[in-house]
């Protein structure tokens, strides 16, 4: 028997697919695909929050862009006074440096949002002529790696 995949609730391997408690042989499925299902309240606040994330992770270097330009334009206008100028921008660069670190946390969630998607997915398989939902996640990481568990369980069986 070979394991493809094995988590809490579902165990795919050569013989069987469990998921939830739910037992198919796989001689008896005949076919798997997957589907997008309803987009969920979760779902949708969890793509505004992305949306939100970003924006908030935007605008404090293009408010220091611009705040650089226009102290460069208005030390250009005195032709000469650059120290208020080079203060200004040094102060920016330090400010940077300083600030970098602390982005690991908004980008960590920004990377776990992605990872967890924004829509759900169904995995569905003909078993005994019968088309049945076996899985549904919003998980796309680990959605992709049980669906293809699943073909390459049914794809070797056929190979038999």
């Amino acid at each position: 028997m070979t394991l493809y995949y094995q988590d809490d609730t579902v165990q795919v391997t050569s013989e069987s697919i469990q998921v939830e408690g739910l037992t198919l042989w796989l001689a008896d499925v005949s076919y798997v695909w997957h589907a997008r299902g309803r987009t969920t309240a979760a779902q949708r606040s969890r793509k505004l929050g992305r949306g939100v994330l970003v924006l908030l992770l935007s605008l404090p270097p293009l408010v220091a862009v611009v705040c650089v330009v226009s102290v460069l334009g208005a030390a250009a206008q005195d032709r000469g006074d650059w120290t208020v100028a080079l203060i200004v921008i040094a102060a920016f660069a330090v400010g940077a440096l300083v600030l970098a670190p602390f982005l690991e946390l908004p980008l960590g969630w920004l990377d776990r949002s992605y990872e967890r998607g924004d829509r759900v997915h169904e995995l569905w398989v003909r078993h005994l002529g019968h088309d049945i939902l076996l899985l549904s996640s919003s998980d796309a990481l680990r959605f992709g790696q049980i669906y293809r568990a699943v073909q390459r369980a049914v794809e070797q069986r056929g190979d038999r």
